[in-house]
């Protein structure tokens, strides 16, 4: 019996569809593109529940005449390779011919065009890759491709999209890398009948601005570099807006966007001791390369791309960024005004410098008799109570508890970073910041438990405009805001108002913390409100907690270990690094041996 068959047509097609449409966004994408490639200078997008129920894409480029418009949704159909060597010299998006037909084989599809030279134009409308009917139309020149029920016919791939909020900031991802690339191209959003963005065509700067917000005009560094290998232009941001998290990070090779972890770390290597450890800059960079010098068919979505000459590459971008950030970066100037200068003394050659001497005793022996001691109280009193408690042979447990006596006794800081307190499992060190982003981190959810914590109003509201693609996230996060004691006022069209905050969170850059409590939902978002607001209680207490570097009384150390005892994990951040150590006076005997 024979056990190796050929695929059907339809199920053919759905294997195909799977390495090009993965959700909603993945059509906006390819559509988008083609619409780029037909010389659109005009594109406007229509959803309906993220996509999931309707997709509609209208642009004003070439459009295609009858037969073309039926060839589109044959697979491997494309106008732009006719020999294998056209493989390798590609300036377009779309060439491989698989978009439309994966597209058709899972969802409904009606397609109309008009090329200019036509009086009248097609309607074709394809379901699960069947024609259903090809007919004349009146319609605009360009084309207009409205996608119905994706995934109809594959619900199995349907269960799993995600939800509106998800899926729409998907969507809203790949049209800023399209509306980057392309800015003079104008585009048009229009989700569940509201209009979420309207960018009219402009210089690339501009459309970062309009795209991420008008703080975005202030942050970016212009960057332009040609060599024979490659140009490199585009911005990056200066050395006070780098962020923790959210970072707008962007290549594009040839006007297409792509991922390439290896030159990304050119970028952070340029900002290497200048920026802290943590933050990332924003970039947007565009690099120009003769077509035959790189691969963009090693992956399906075509985000990949392998250059000949990465090392070389590597090396001009870190030059180029490192070159722009010290060219622009504005450096401290020294003030000559005579007035604050020190007393100098004129040389006066009747009195000769004298060569300074430092007296000292030749017989002082540190060994010898009693010597007198000064300043040795605190090391006594610290080390003298740790020797003094029994520590047991076996291990130290992995979360050791945090026992009342140990409270009692006087903790130390060290280097304005740890907290050092005798423990009856030996010498606690505590990292102050991480201990207090725990104990922040559960006060804060207990609050948000309870009915929601208190917010306290701020005299003056803080206005601030979020992106389009932040402002979708902020819309579901909004009860979650609420909930822990944020009073935000929805303006319309991405602006905010910042009402009232948190009891605690006085004196805060509110507008960063608020996008960083955005971003990190963005770019990993929660499955259901709890997640969300576990995720946004870590960023609330990251911002809040005690920083490294801050000197603490004793009765802020006291107060400290207290609320971490009390904590349900005290032992670890809510993102797992660990807040205490605990080292035994055995294991501190062995470093004096």
């Amino acid at each position: 019996m024979n056990q190796v068959k050929v695929l059907s047509q339809s199920v053919a097609s759905q294997i195909a569809a799977g390495e090009v449409v993965s959700r909603p966004a993945s059509v906006i994408k390819e559509l988008v593109e083609n619409a780029i490639d037909a010389g659109s200078t005009s594109i406007r997008i229509i959803l309906s529940d993220a996509g999931r129920t309707s997709m509609q894409v209208i642009d004003n480029g070439c459009g295609m005449t009858d037969s073309d418009a039926r060839l589109s949704f044959e697979r491997h159909a494309t106008s732009k390779i006719r020999e294998t060597d056209d493989l390798y010299s590609l300036t377009t998006f779309g060439f491989r011919g698989e978009a439309l037909p994966s597209i058709a084989s899972v969802a409904e599809v009606i397609l109309k065009t008009r090329t200019a030279d036509s009086e009248t134009g097609t309607q074709i409308r394809v379901s699960a890759s069947e024609i259903q009917s090809v007919e004349p139309d009146v319609c605009p020149v360009g084309s207009s491709f409205t996608v119905r029920n994706l995934f109809f016919n594959v619900p199995a791939r349907r269960k799993f999209l995600k939800s509106n909020q998800v899926e729409f900031g998907h969507i809203m991802t790949e049209i800023e890398r399209v509306a980057i690339s392309h800015p003079e191209v104008a585009i048009e959003l229009t989700h569940q009948g509201q209009q979420v963005l309207s960018l009219p065509a402009s210089p690339v700067k501009q459309r970062i601005v309009n795209l991420f917000g008008k703080k975005m005009n202030q942050a970016l560094l212009p960057v332009d570099v040609e060599t024979t290998v490659v140009k490199v232009t585009g911005f990056c941001s200066n050395l006070e807006n780098v962020r923790g998290r959210g970072a707008r990070q962007f290549f594009f090779v040839n006007g297409r966007f792509m991922k390439h972890p290896y030159f990304h770390k050119a970028v952070l290597s340029a900002y290497e001791n200048l920026i802290p450890e943590g933050d990332q800059p924003s970039y947007f960079l565009f690099l120009e390369v003769p077509a035959d010098t790189i691969d963009v068919n090693i992956h399906p979505t075509k985000t990949e791309i392998k250059f000949q000459d990465e090392q070389v590459i590597w090396k001009i971008i870190m030059a180029a960024v490192k070159e722009t950030v010290g060219k622009f970066e504005d450096m401290p100037t020294i003030d000559f005004n005579a007035a604050d200068m020190p007393d100098i003394p004129v040389y006066d050659a009747n009195h000769p410098a004298v060569q300074p001497k430092v007296d000292y005793n030749p017989h002082y022996n540190p060994f010898a008799g009693t010597q007198p001691r000064q300043n040795t109280d605190n090391w006594q009193t610290l080390y003298g109570s740790v020797i003094e408690h029994k520590i047991h042979e076996s291990a130290v447990p992995f979360e050791p508890a945090i026992q009342e006596e140990e409270l009692q006794v006087r903790p130390y800081q060290y280097a304005d970073r740890y907290i050092l307190a005798p423990s009856d499992q030996g010498l606690m060190i505590v990292d102050q910041h991480r201990a207090h982003i725990r104990v922040l981190y559960e006060r804060y959810l207990k609050q948000a438990s309870q009915h929601g914590a208190a917010s306290q109003g701020l005299l003056f509201p803080e206005m601030f405009q979020l992106s389009p693609s932040d402002a979708a996230v902020f819309a579901e996060l909004k009860p979650c805001f609420a909930r822990l004691g944020f009073d935000i006022s929805d303006m319309g069209r991405g602006a905010i108002a910042v009402q009232g905050i948190p009891s605690g969170l006085e004196g805060q850059d509110y507008e960063k913390l608020i996008t960083d409590m955005i971003s990190d939902l963005r770019i990993n978002p929660a499955q259901n409100a709890d997640l969300q607001l576990e995720s946004m209680a870590l960023a609330m207490a990251r911002k809040s907690a005690i920083p490294y570097g801050r000197h603490l009384s004793d009765s802020e150390m006291q107060e400290l270990l207290r609320s971490l005892k009390a904590c349900d994990m005290p032992s670890r951040t809510p993102d797992a690094k660990v807040t205490f150590v605990v080292r035994s006076e055995q294991e501190i005997g062995k470093w004096f041996e």
